[in-house]
């Protein structure tokens, strides 16, 4: 017997040994810390991809609990099993899939009835779980008592107060996790409705993740995402389930999904009120909910908005783009990187001919060449010196700020003050959060437009982060031109990209078929962020910025560097320059510009910029270029965005979508900078 022989036995005895991986899935409401706790529980944040078959992003982690290894997963924040948003359906979709898993719930103690309210569907799908009842601290301070014991022997689960930001409780929670089980808690409803029950579940397929009854629940509710769950099912028993689904719904006057919600909510305030209580307030939590109240006010609102602007421009324009981009750009790249990547290549590379195509002819500076690691549109000097040195500090400081904003509970507020405004343009509040994170980085913000509940929605805010909101890369160079105008030209430059978005968005809402969402949003308390929770997800985005965004800015400049050397850029901008000179009165450099926007949106805006500097800086704008440059913002803002959100966009929408939207911006964005060109030399 040879040795190879002999181990076999034993090497297949040890693999038996090993467990496989259990798998935690964390679900939970929008806004009750449940990636807080992810983190805690995995130590960071791993990987981030799409759930299979949706465009819905979870986050996936490894942890070690009470001995064994197990798989984490953090879904979309979601208020019911019955989906109303592609995020909820996707957190829905991933607990009827997923077999053999332990599912935590995460709840804010605060609003107890909201997370029973996904608890007890939980119950009725059979989901082995335990509850985690967070931000324990917060609740005791505005006087909230749960009963923990008297909740967790309603429910026949585990549960385990948390302050997850503290990891308080977490210790706790992982010794229950491997323990969880379904939990005995039932909702009896109307008996026309438990009729129905009884004919739709015997039809239903075996397997998944999901009790039958619990499936059979959604179905009677009419949602039409479980469509494909049934598609395999006989003629016969779908017809037989549709039936049920109408006769049942004939015995109200209201849909039977509101019916169903109002006698499951019923059994969920009875629960509710019996374990918890209330008693006095701390000083503090009455501060806080008074400030709270200030931020969402109509008058007193207004002037924390501008205090909460102006503090984020301070850290991310002036801090960011232009102390931290400065220091990237000339100090660590220009002055030192791309010199040390020219030398290095000469030194390794022993053919002139490789050399001056890699990195140029020496003594030529780099931005006068067309070299393909170093040159003007070169690889490293232009695509990895744009994308490390000057977006990603400002993404950088940016993910800081949107933590900041997003940990303090002043982003729903900040919805809640513009909704009747984004109403108009058949939106919600809820549109603010992607507008916002769009002026950090428009690429990231288009995959964020997912909060949004329907397609239509999607699709306008998508739309709208392309076409009206700059990035913090070209927002910088804007400010820098735009204070160089007059009150009148300012003016006249935000009141058109102003009346450009709500028109847009007013049409498009008009045009675009579907419908809209009701704007419903919790609002959670003001709290003072954590810095390690605003650590983890900056790095987190940063992290996503790294793996998605920058290789676009690589492809790019690759792009660009092949219609340079064969003179694509030439034809471009002689194809342009009528239409830049004719039709915007701008000087002909700008069609240049214009084609360069397409890879960094700051390129434009920095090209007229260095144009006009000398009579910038000597104070000498004449009335002449002061309209030029006004019309040359509105129209740069307004222009197709960065290659690197069209792709995210292609990624997000599709083909079809990503084409029209460019193919509307790029005529759209000139016809409006011309009519401000008209209307400024006749009223201006």
């Amino acid at each position: 017997m040879t040795p190879r022989a002999a181990t076999a036995p034993a090497d297949r005895l040890d693999k038996q040994l090993v467990p496989e991986p259990r798998t935690a899935i964390l679900v939970g409401n929008p806004n009750v810390g449940k990636s807080v706790l992810f983190g805690a529980l995995t130590g960071k944040y791993v990987t981030v991809s799409n759930y299979p078959g949706t465009t819905v992003e979870v986050t996936r982690g490894h942890a070690t609990i009470e001995g064994r290894a197990w798989n984490v997963m953090d879904t979309p924040g979601t208020n019911g099993l019955t989906p109303m948003s592609e995020d909820e359906q996707a957190t829905r979709d991933i607990l009827l899939r997923e077999v053999g898993y332990a599912c935590l719930q995460v709840c804010d103690t605060k609003n107890l009835r909201r997370g029973l309210l996904l608890t007890v569907q939980l119950a009725e799908a059979g989901v082995p779980f335990l509850l985690a009842l967070n931000m324990a601290d917060e609740a005791a301070s505005r006087g909230i008592h749960v009963d923990v014991e008297a909740l967790a022997k309603s429910l026949g689960v585990d549960v385990v107060p948390t302050v997850a930001v503290e990891r308080k409780g977490l210790a706790q929670l992982q010794a229950a996790l491997p323990a969880a089980r379904p939990s005995s808690f039932a909702v009896r409803y109307d008996p026309a409705i438990e009729e129905g029950l009884a004919e739709v579940v015997p039809l239903l397929p075996p397997g998944g993740g999901l009790a039958p009854r619990a499936v059979a629940l959604m179905l009677l509710a009419g949602d039409d995402s479980l469509d494909g769950r049934i598609a395999g099912l006989p003629a016969e028993a779908r017809e037989r389930v549709a039936e049920a689904r109408r006769r049942v719904s004939a015995r109200y006057p209201e849909s039977l999904r509101f019916v169903i919600s109002k006698q499951r909510l019923a059994a969920v305030d009875r629960l509710h009120d019996a374990v918890v209580t209330r008693g006095a307030r701390s000083a503090g939590s009455d501060f806080g909910k008074r400030l709270g109240a200030w931020s969402t006010h109509p008058i007193w609102g207004v002037p924390i908005l501008a205090a909460v602007l102006l503090a984020a421009y301070e850290f991310v324009g002036v801090l960011g783009a232009r102390v931290a981009v400065d220091f990237m750009e000339y100090k660590v790249f220009y002055d030192r990187l791309v010199p040390w990547t020219q030398a290095a290549v000469r030194w390794l590379v022993p053919w002139q001919a490789a050399q001056r195509f890699l990195v140029g002819p020496a003594g030529v500076p780099f931005r006068e060449h067309d070299g393909f690691l170093v040159g003007r549109y070169g690889l490293f000097s232009m695509g990895l010196s744009y994308g490390m040195a000057i977006v990603l500090p400002i993404v950088a400081t940016f993910f800081v700020a949107f933590s900041v904003l997003e940990d303090s509970g002043y982003l729903p507020r900040l919805a809640v003050m513009v909704n009747k405004l984004f109403k108009r343009m058949g939106l919600n509040g809820k549109a603010v959060l992607p507008m916002v994170l769009g002026l950090g980085c428009d690429t990231m913000a288009t995959m964020t437009a997912r909060i949004m509940e329907t397609r239509k929605e999607r699709i306008i805010v998508t739309l709208l982060l392309a076409l009206a909101i700059p990035c913090s890369a070209q927002m910088a160079v804007i400010l820098a031109m735009a204070a160089s105008l007059s009150p009148g030209a300012l003016a006249w430059f935000g009141g058109a990209l102003l009346g450009t978005l709500v028109l847009v968005g007013w049409l498009a809402a008009k045009v675009l078929p579907g419908r809209g969402s009701d704007f419903v949003l919790e609002l959670p308390p003001l709290r003072i962020p954590q810095a390690g929770n605003v650590a983890v997800k900056t790095l987190a985005r940063i992290e996503w910025y790294l793996r998605e965004a920058l290789p676009l800015f690589l492809v790019g400049t690759l792009l660009l560097w092949g219609l340079d050397r064969v003179g694509g850029l030439v034809v471009l901008q002689r194809v342009a320059a009528p239409v830049v000179v004719g039709v915007l009165h701008l000087p002909k450099e700008a069609a240049l510009a214009f084609i360069l926007g397409f890879l960094r949106r700051d390129y434009a805006a920095a090209g007229l910029f260095l144009h006009y500097e000398p009579f910038i800086r000597a104070g000498t704008l004449t009335r002449e270029m002061q309209i030029q440059i006004t019309v040359a913002l509105v129209t740069l803002t307004l222009f197709i965005p960065c290659i690197a959100n069209f792709f995210m966009i292609v990624k997000e929408r599709g083909w079809k979508t990503g084409l029209a939207i460019a193919g509307f911006i790029v005529p759209f964005a000139v016809g409006v900078g011309a009519t401000v060109n008209v209307l400024m030399r006749w009223l201006y």
